[in-house]
């Protein structure tokens, strides 16, 4: 089969794609042999090395601990927390669009990309290729993270090429095809998470085998080996004690179970939740509701808070790379018009806020409108009190005169 030139397509016009890159990834196969810690050194030197960097180990590595249910999931968290909070696009006077904030609501580009943005911090870098599809519809595609080398600005399809194509000089770049920024000597937060994940395998190996050898006592049956009929007996009633119930056996033999290991695997369960806890308080800033022993309330209160802390400075990083990337894109593109923003709207304590609210009507005019839509609230007007009311003010009025 004859090699596909390394050479990317001219430009296409809006509406068809544009320099397609995505079609130039050659797959091959991931290793998935047990990782250690030297994988991992490798992968660093690798990715880090002066001349000719790649992070093809490195983003191997990543892949392979994203396996992890604990990490999945707490990533996964942050993610959730700012897909689904809701956005608007605004105009240059700071206006409401509702034209262009249902188009990005419909094209689902907010939730793709905005998940694609948050797991640039995770993984290093993310490379995206807008293009239409065959309908019109149009589609942002994730370039392999292995396939790019962020120091140097390459994309190399097929990982055995030593030359690339420098993708941030195609004409493409900043409208078919846009980069969220990284820092140059971050390898990304996964890179701190790799040690902990790969010792938290090995604990759970090791207290695995302790299961298989000692969670059901070993078992001995003493016998004379030099007869054969007996030694072939007492081999088929080892081999069916699973489901026997009873066994008849010679004076001479002699058959009993082995005493166990005095250890029940908690120092690999305490090193599981130390790795655990490590990985908790390196993505979302706290273990969040993992402690079921000694977890309380008011614990889980400040670590819903240190959460919240986070979730707001990713909701706010993807705020700026849509601003200052996306929305310049889309524009160039003919998506968008010129002076669009988008800006995620601030979440707000009902509760507080009602109590707030309540507490001000006792002294002010409390707009109507406002309350229909903050609390959702039919609110039709001012009450007004019936003639009996009236009547017992009245009389009540009298008596104090």
């Amino acid at each position: 089969m004859a090699k596909k030139e390394n050479k990317p397509k001219n430009s296409k016009t809006a509406g068809t794609g544009g320099s397609d890159l995505i079609s130039y990834v050659i797959k091959k196969q991931e290793s998935i042999t047990r990782k250690d810690i030297a994988d991992w050194k490798k992968a660093i030197q690798e990715a880090t090395r002066a001349e000719n960097p790649k992070q093809i180990r490195l983003q191997e590595l990543y892949n392979t601990i994203m396996y992890d249910a604990l990490l999945t999931s707490q990533i996964g968290l942050r993610i959730d927390k700012t897909q689904g909070a809701d956005f608007e696009i605004t105009n240059a006077d700071g206006k409401l669009d509702e034209q262009s904030t249902k188009l990005i609501k419909d094209l689902g580009l907010y939730d793709s990309l905005s998940e694609i943005i948050i797991e640039s911090r995770f993984f290093r870098n993310s490379v995206v290729e807008f293009a239409y599809d065959s309908s019109g519809l149009l589609l942002t595609s994730l370039i392999p993270r292995k396939h790019i080398v962020p120091d140097t600005g390459q994309f190399f399809g097929d990982l055995g090429d030593d030359k690339g194509i420098y993708y941030r000089e195609l004409p493409d770049f900043g409208k078919w095809i846009v980069e969220f920024p990284i820092r140059p000597d971050d390898l990304g937060i996964l890179n701190k998470a790799i040690p902990h994940i790969l010792m938290k395998k090995f604990a759970q190996a090791c207290w695995s085998e302790l299961c298989e050898i000692y969670g059901i006592p070993p078992r001995v049956l003493k016998t004379n080996t030099t007869d054969k009929g007996m030694l072939q007996r007492a081999e088929n009633m080892m081999r069916t004690i699973g489901s026997a119930a009873w066994w008849i056996i010679d004076t001479e033999e002699n058959f009993e179970f082995a005493n166990p290991t005095n250890t029940n695997g908690d120092v690999y369960k305490n090193f599981i939740q130390l790795c655990n806890n490590e990985i908790s308080m390196l993505i979302v800033g706290a273990v969040l509701g993992q402690d079921t022993v000694n977890g309380n309330r008011s614990k889980e209160e400040v670590s819903e808070k240190l959460l919240e802390s986070v979730v707001l400075a990713d909701r706010r990083f993807v705020e700026n790379c849509f601003n200052k990337i996306v929305m310049p894109a889309l524009c160039n593109m003919g998506i968008l018009k010129d002076g669009l923003r988008l800006a995620i709207r601030r979440e707000t304590d009902i509760q507080d806020m009602w109590k707030m609210t309540y507490e001000a009507a006792q002294f002010f005019d409390v707009d109507v409108e406002w309350i229909k839509n903050t609390f959702g609230i039919a609110v039709t007007g001012l009450r007004t009190f019936g003639v009996q009311t009236e009547m017992r003010d009245k009389d009540n009025l009298d008596f104090f005169v």
